[in-house]
């Protein structure tokens, strides 16, 4: 499960202004690099959508199937806001709905139905 935590207004390369809802997963527990210890998080990720900012608004708190998964991808520079740090990341959190993604598999091609 996810859940719409907020929401973001983003800018298009046309410069159109579009919304990003703000999604989270559920907490899971990591093994810090640095210490060894345990300590919990829960994942975002951003999902573009037709909505208007008070629909956003009035979704956050709604869960829905589907949980934050890593991508791979093209390497990216990445400041953390905390501390100013430049890093290099390879990866992004992305919505991943499995059931969703299933039925989409099994569709068959209009073309194809006879």
């Amino acid at each position: 499960m996810v859940t719409i935590k907020g929401h973001k207004q983003r800018e298009n390369s046309e410069g159109e202004k579009f919304n990003v809802l703000v999604v989270q997963g559920g907490v899971t527990p990591v093994k810090s690099k640095d210490t060894g210890r345990m300590y919990f998080t829960a994942k975002t990720a951003t999902v573009s959508c037709t909505f208007d900012e008070n629909m956003c608004e009035d979704l956050v708190g709604t869960k829905f199937p589907g949980e934050i998964v890593k991508i791979e991808c093209e390497p990216f520079e990445y400041v953390i806001p905390e501390t100013g740090e430049v890093i290099t990341l390879t990866h992004r959190w992305e919505y991943r709905d499995e059931v969703l993604e299933e039925i989409n598999e099994q569709l068959i091609p209009e073309r194809d139905v006879i």
